[in-house]
């Protein structure tokens, strides 16, 4: 995942001017993906489940329970799969698993094939999956979005014989992924009566040091492609890290700049749903991350991210101990409540 730079030095100026957001995280890539088909913004293979297009629920004000068992089983599915490494079998499985459950769940999907080229000159054939749920709603839409690659190297591992093992990703990838599609499950029972998108990118964490653009190719590629598509959203949630134990999510920062009133509201709903301690009150770095690809575009995006300023990241990031065994099912309800409380509410 990424790296940070301190909040203090980080000027607003960054995201108002809509340029990228230097030196943070590990990285970046030469060129940002082309389109497989040759066609910007082309959608390969769209595919329609029953969508989910009823009228509002007159019931909408009570908040579904969320599942954390279930949750949990889809973390483990992916996990199960073997590290999903683009252009490795496990990600082509779990890509379809995403695909099948969405549409189960009775959204509206899309893949979105796109070939995007790495630092080191791989080609990452890649497909970012979209589900629409009332895709008649044409306004103020909602997207959610977490990542469901992982990382080819545990470049982070105490243990340097195993820097080029590939990492599990069970929280930095599966956990986010795995609150979305229990959402989506949820979604499917009691429609919301709103318009609301999840995205699962590809192509986030195949990156390096101090190359910024390495990162994240997956969402800016639908950032880059999303208005030719009509898939613009009014507001942004993204999910990253959000499965591990002893769990804070506080302020990060190019949210804060970008979308502070959805940052407010989503914290809001956190300690509406019994869960504010998960989400102190202060203010963490800046991390480059998905978000910052819509932030760029204008997007009003949050990030949602295990990361406490005194501590750094997960003890697990990026190393080969992030694995099925250090998931805390209780940080998965946490922030799987407070979402349902948010889109609910």
């Amino acid at each position: 995942m990424q790296k940070i730079i301190g909040a203090l030095v980080v000027t607003a100026a960054i995201l108002t001017a809509g340029v990228s957001c230097g030196g943070a995280r590990n990285g970046s890539a030469t060129g940002a993906g082309t389109a497989s088909t040759g066609t910007a913004g082309s959608v390969d293979g769209a595919t329609t489940g029953s969508v989910n297009g009823s009228a509002p629920d007159a019931a909408a004000a009570s908040v579904p329970e969320f599942n954390a068992d279930s949750a949990y089983v889809y973390l483990k599915r992916q996990v199960d799969f073997g590290p999903r490494v683009p252009n490795s079998e496990a990600h082509r499985k779990t890509g379809d698993m995403l695909v099948a459950e969405l549409k189960r769940s009775g959204a509206q999907v899309h893949e979105q094939r796109f070939d995007a080229t790495a630092f080191d000159g791989t080609v990452l054939h890649s497909r970012n999956i979209f589900a629409r749920f009332n895709p008649e709603k044409e306004t103020a839409r909602l997207l959610l979005l977490a990542h469901y690659d992982t990382r080819p190297w545990a470049d982070q591992d105490p243990d340097e014989s195993k820097h080029k093992q590939p990492i599990d990703g069970a929280n930095d990838g599966a956990s986010g992924v795995a609150i979305l599609l229990e959402t989506a499950r949820q979604l499917a029972i009691k429609n919301p009566g709103y318009g609301i998108d999840i995205l699962f990118v590809d192509a986030e964490d195949y990156g390096t040091d101090n190359r910024e653009d390495s990162w994240a190719m997956g969402a800016k590629y639908f950032a880059d492609n999303m208005d030719a598509n009509g898939w613009r959203p009014s507001r942004a949630i993204l999910l990253d890290m959000v499965g591990g134990g002893n769990a804070q999510f506080p302020y990060e920062y190019y949210s804060q700049q970008a979308a502070p009133e959805l940052n407010t509201q989503f914290r809001q709903a956190a300690g509406a749903a019994g869960y504010a301690s998960y989400f102190p009150q202060s203010m963490g770095g800046a991390v480059t991350d998905d978000h910052v690809k819509l932030i760029e575009q204008g997007v009003p995006a949050i990030d949602i991210i295990d990361y406490d300023p005194r501590q750094g990241f997960n003890p697990t990031w990026h190393t080969v101990s992030d694995n099925i065994g250090n998931i805390d099912k209780t940080t998965l309800k946490a922030v799987g409540q407070s979402l349902l409380q948010f889109i609910y509410k």
